[in-house]
């Protein structure tokens, strides 16, 4: 795996990301005793709120012998005085040797690597892409149902939803059959559908479950994200519209599971939690694994 930076998840080859999969299985099976990044630090500038990105970039860097720093908060730090981005991830590089941004606008990541020497990942540019979260969820399919043969439903914000918009491009890669359920207005952007036709995708497109339920083996549900709509009725008309519940999963395979890039509100019940089909919190628990593979593989180490 050769990338300066990690943009975007149509960067990611079907040979990328079983470089990185097996690095974390490695990883995951075996954590690393490596002292060669003892000098190393990761950059991390969050302008949007985040606890499972940025607190396992942080932790995988940590387990990996380097150590963070952090431009802390919009508020205390001097973005709040009109310092622009380019100008914020210029004074940083002097500071680390990568940088991991969340932004809340579409293609910050890719404007900021423009000006920089060093590796920059996004953690989240607006309802771009968010392609370390897929790395994940990608890590966590192949763990738990493998990649043969695959049929995944992916349900609700598809429109806003960045993790769905790098998901699907992935999933690519695995001749993976995506169906994608979601209200009208959320649907998946033409952008995105256009994209997904040219690289000869197989989609499906569903306003309801029923039908396909019992067809998956995967169900990735995310929340309707009421920060992303620019109109709040807009948000108030699809809000609620889908939850899953143990009583609606008794319809599925045996061996679904349920996946959610988390935070939920209220569209997977708290009930579903105590079933086998539950894997959203091992899902945020396999950030780390997969992102100490993907910062030792973009710093160049051989972490045995």
């Amino acid at each position: 795996m050769r990338h300066d930076h990690l943009i975007s998840a149509k960067q990611l080859s079907r040979a990328d990301i079983d470089t990185v999969l097996d690095r974390a299985a490695d990883i995951a099976r075996s954590p690393p005793d490596v002292n060669q990044y003892a000098d190393t630090i990761l950059g991390l500038l969050f302008f949007e709120p985040s606890t499972r990105t940025k607190m396992s970039f942080d932790s995988a860097m940590k387990r990996l012998g380097g150590t963070t720093v952090d431009m802390g908060t919009v508020e205390s730090s001097s973005v709040k005085k009109g310092e622009s981005l380019a100008d914020t991830v210029r004074v940083i590089e002097g500071y680390a040797d990568a940088l991991v941004l969340r932004h809340p606008s579409e293609g910050a990541a890719k404007m900021a690597s423009e000006f920089v020497d060093v590796p920059i990942i996004n953690a989240g540019d607006g309802a771009g892409q968010h392609p370390t979260q897929t790395l994940l969820d990608l890590y966590t399919i192949r763990e738990n149902v493998g990649f043969d043969d695959l049929s995944i439903g992916i349900m609700g914000d598809l429109k806003y939803g960045r993790t769905v918009h790098s998901l699907s491009h992935a999933l690519t890669n695995v001749d993976a059959r995506q169906h994608f359920i979601s209200p009208e207005s959320l649907r998946l952007p033409r952008s995105v559908r256009y994209d997904l036709h040219e690289i000869g995708a197989n989609v499906r497109e569903h306003t309801g479950l029923d039908d396909v339920l019992s067809t998956l083996d995967v169900l990735y549900v995310t929340r309707i994200q009421r920060e992303r709509f620019p109109d709040e009725n807009e948000y108030r008309q699809v809000a609620g519209q889908y939850r899953i519940t143990a009583e609606l999963l008794a319809d599925a395979n045996d061996d679904l599971i349920v996946m959610h890039p988390l935070p939920r509100v209220d569209e997977i019940a708290p009930e579903v939690d105590e079933t086998e089909h539950a894997q959203y919190f091992q899902q945020a628990h396999n950030g780390i694994p997969v992102r100490m593979a993907l910062l030792d593989l973009m710093l160049g180490g051989e972490t045995q």
